[in-house]
């Protein structure tokens, strides 16, 4: 009889297992998984200027492509907004002359039940910037890659016109990490 009741009893604690599996690899994320502080490095490449009106869309290559390597700390409500502030070197150099960090961010986030997502970041100068992103550990890591970047205007490469509302080609991933296990 023992025998049997510990069967019966692995038997449950397998089958439990097994539904905790599914139920974590199926549904285990939503906006609140993303609430508190997070650290973010940033590294990529500013490729260049995207010309929408050909289609296919063409990339103005810069030759060579501008380095974008950077920090972000960015404060995640847990509902869908944040609040971010930056640095960012450019080639090896502060972005356009920046001696401390941009606090003038800020944006909103989605977040799907497989722990996909994506971040709409606002920059005060105008500039936007769409990432795709998974979560990962709970919420506690979340990486990322700029699928989408408009700014205000851009120094044109030759034969693209630029003036205004510039998409431009990136190849930049993020990761951030929960800086702390409180959520303020």
């Amino acid at each position: 009889m023992t025998c049997k009741r510990f069967t019966n009893v692995s038997s449950a604690a397998v089958a439990l297992l097994a539904l905790s599996g599914t139920a974590h690899a199926g549904g285990e994320c939503s906006a609140a998984t993303l609430r508190g502080s997070y650290s973010f490095s940033v590294h990529g490449e500013l490729l260049g200027i995207l010309d929408a009106s050909i289609n296919p869309i063409v990339l103005h290559a810069l030759t060579p492509p501008i380095i974008i390597d950077g920090v972000a700390i960015q404060k995640f409500d847990g509902s869908g907004s944040f609040q971010r502030t930056d640095f960012l070197n450019t080639n090896g150099s502060p972005r356009a002359g920046q001696t401390t960090f941009n606090p003038n961010q800020h944006g909103t986030y989605t977040v799907n039940a497989d722990c996909t997502g994506t971040m709409h970041i606002v920059y005060d100068s105008g500039a936007v910037l769409d990432a795709q992103i998974a979560i990962a550990d709970n919420g506690q890591v979340v990486k990322g890659i700029i699928s989408n970047e408009t700014v205000p205007s851009f120094v044109p490469v030759p034969g693209a016109s630029c003036m205004a509302g510039c998409a431009l080609g990136v190849q930049v991933s993020l990761e951030g990490q929960k800086t702390s296990g409180r959520d303020h």
